[in-house]
């Protein structure tokens, strides 16, 4: 990779599929950023984000899907990788096998599926699917 070139997007999905911990920017209506601390996980090679129907985040997305994640380990310093993508917000009943799958990667197993789901559906949740355009950092200063 030359210098000054952005980190190749597969090297930040593979970092994204064991680190979780990450922080979301969004655009408000007036054009400041809103910025929101979320668990990321991978589903089909983009990272994808749970979240609720009537969540300021979503509302966001709905109205300008351009975000950026910041996607660090759990231990904080260290390694940290960010992304500009744009998102689609995929609402139930689509979101459901995709909610159930974001959970098993970024918590493992859940005691009962069934009261899982309908969490899910009570939380009117949705899944945020995000397309990767840009990923960095390339070098650390």
């Amino acid at each position: 990779m030359r210098e000054g070139t952005s980190m190749d997007i597969d090297t930040a999905v593979g970092f994204m599929r064991t680190n979780h911990r990450a922080v979301l920017a969004t655009n408000r209506r007036d054009g400041s950023v809103q910025l929101t601390p979320v668990a990321v996980g991978v589903i089909d090679d983009a990272p994808v984000v749970s979240s609720r129907e009537t969540a300021f985040k979503t509302k966001h997305l709905l109205r300008d899907p351009r975000a950026s994640l910041c996607v660090m380990t759990d231990g904080f310093y260290g390694e940290w990788i960010y992304v500009d993508a744009t998102c689609e917000v995929v609402h139930l009943p689509d979101a459901m096998e995709l909610l159930v799958e974001y959970f098993r990667q970024v918590s493992g197993e859940h005691p009962d599926w069934d009261e899982y789901r309908a969490a899910m559906t009570r939380d009117q949740r949705v899944i945020l699917k995000f397309t990767i355009v840009k990923a960095g950092p390339d070098r650390h200063g």
